[in-house]
């Protein structure tokens, strides 16, 4: 009862005129740059972060939600009839979206994935409502040593499981850590890494290095790679789903929901594992299903299913996603991460005590999911037409555009030529890493959590009198250290054992 009633607190402050308008503006901007070719919801979050800078902390919150929200449902729209994912766990969505688009049932496909998107988000939301509160509860229980423990986890797992080589993996880790160290050390009050610049006496801006590595760095690696000259699948018919459509989709929508919700709320965290998941295990149910006589399998000429679970289980992981990030203030995923920058602007914390310190921020953003959900139904659905137009505009224009929003969004928060300069440095920086293969994801969870992971270490440390075996001896922390070794080693042994089986070329 005290959940319903608190979310009704917190639906009676999304209703008001603003957060409404503010729902509405977070959707349709979230959208419209989640559609550009390449934009992911972590790039269209950062890019969109100077502009929350204007509200008080629930408007801004209300705001990211919609973007967030918009911004992944934009990814399918390129993803299908572009064929040019927007991030990883839109690929699935290309493989089966782009040929219904060329057949001539792109309409179907949006439709499938609109709805799915819609069904996921509010089943993933109820899921939030009513475990989230008891999570934050079990959550002040954690002492530094198995929060210290759990960050670990976290870097190790998605550093492991994001790219194709640990060693990359854990290079772009340690760089965000160095990254997060740079600043005036509190226990010391001695000035680290800061080359004497008073502008890093503070640390590096979290906005300039979130804009800078997915914002600007997103756009030089769009200059920089050669033109593919992807054309957009042309939209015939109206956008809707058959009687067959929706007897093919609706068992997808609610396994990719299944999925999505407890793979997002996992260290490892984001939406890549469980899309593949999703995409995976429709295949083989269809090929099942021919084998029986029961149908046909159409997977890789155009299967709807192929769409529907992958946007299914993408939509419902950002529930999954905020759980962690709400009850223990850990990120698991790159737009995560970009969200706790957004709580740091705001000097608020999320973590154990957020429930009960900022009760209204919690439940209107929970509140806001709902609405937002809603929100892009009926907003999109009706407007597919002008996405279509507008990914036919000329990529350069587009990328200049953004290259000015992103950089003077940066200075019109800061008022500073410096931070603008850092998000140019920073971009150069994300290129090459792009560009060679290194993931963006550890990188900036390093930096943004690097800084709590120190306090909590030195929490422990105190707390044991100087004695590094406290992390060892607390049966929580020992288990926790355990898995972190088993997630970062595994990869490497499976790896080799499956070059072990390949077959020597003859």
């Amino acid at each position: 009862m005290d959940v319903l009633g608190n979310l009704g607190d917190g639906f009676a402050g999304a209703l008001s005129l603003q957060n409404l308008l503010l729902a509405l503006a977070g959707v349709t901007l979230g959208t419209l740059v989640g559609v550009l070719p390449g934009l992911g919801p972590a790039t269209t979050v950062a890019l969109l972060l100077p502009l929350t800078f204007i509200f008080d902390p629930v408007g801004a919150f209300v705001l990211f939600a919609g973007i967030y929200y918009g911004g992944m449902y934009g990814g399918s729209t390129t993803a299908i009839l572009l064929n040019v994912p927007g991030e990883t766990a839109s690929v699935p969505t290309t493989l089966e979206g782009h040929p219904m688009a060329r057949t001539g049932r792109a309409g179907a496909a949006l439709a499938t994935a609109a709805i799915g998107s819609f069904v996921a988000g509010t089943i993933s939301t109820l899921v939030i409502t009513f475990l989230a509160p008891g999570m934050s509860a079990l959550a002040k229980l954690v002492q530094p040593a198995e929060y210290f423990a759990i960050i670990v986890l976290a870097f190790v797992t998605v550093t492991s499981l994001i790219g194709d080589s640990v060693i990359r993996g854990l290079s772009s880790l340690f760089l965000g850590l160095a990254f997060g160290l740079v600043g005036i050390d509190a226990l010391t009050g001695q000035a680290r890494y800061s080359f004497g610049l008073p502008q890093l006496y503070d640390g590096i801006p979290v906005v300039a290095l979130a804009v800078g590595l997915f914002a600007v760095a997103e756009v030089l690696f769009t200059t920089c790679t050669p033109d593919r000259s992807e054309q957009v699948a042309s939209l015939r018919g109206g956008v809707g789903m058959t009687r067959d459509d929706w007897r093919r989709s609706w068992r997808p929508w609610l396994r990719g929901t299944a999925l999505g919700v407890p793979f997002g709320a996992m260290p490892a965290g984001g939406a890549e594992i469980p899309t593949f998941l999703s995409y995976n295990i429709e295949r083989r149910l269809a090929k099942r299903r021919k084998e029986r006589g029961k149908g046909e399998d159409e997977f890789g000429k155009g299967a709807i299913e192929g769409v529907a679970g992958p946007e299914a289980a993408n939509n419902a992981a950002f529930s999954g996603v905020l759980m962690p990030l709400l009850t223990l203030g850990i990120p698991t995923s790159a737009t995560a991460g970009v969200l706790l920058i957004a709580f740091q602007i705001y000097n608020i914390q999320p973590g154990p005590q957020l429930f009960a310190q900022q009760p209204a921020l919690v439940w209107t953003l929970i509140a806001s999911l709902y609405i937002g959900n809603v929100m892009l139904l009926v907003l999109n659905l009706p407007m597919i037409r002008f996405w279509v137009k507008l990914l036919r505009l000329p990529a350069p224009v587009l990328s200049a555009g953004i290259l000015c929003f992103a950089l003077l969004g940066v200075y019109a928060l800061s008022q500073s030529t410096f931070e603008v300069m850092l998000a140019i440095a920073v971009a150069v920086l994300g290129l090459f890493m792009r560009r060679t293969g290194y993931p963006i994801a550890p990188l900036i969870l390093g930096a943004v959590l690097g800084p709590l992971m120190e306090s909590q270490f030195r929490r422990a440390l105190a707390f044991s009198e100087g004695d590094p075996a406290v992390f060892l001896t607390r049966p929580a922390s020992a288990a926790i250290l355990s898995l972190a070794l088993v997630a970062l080693v595994g990869p490497v042994l499976m790896r080799r054992r499956t070059r072990v089986r390949l077959p020597e070329p003859v």
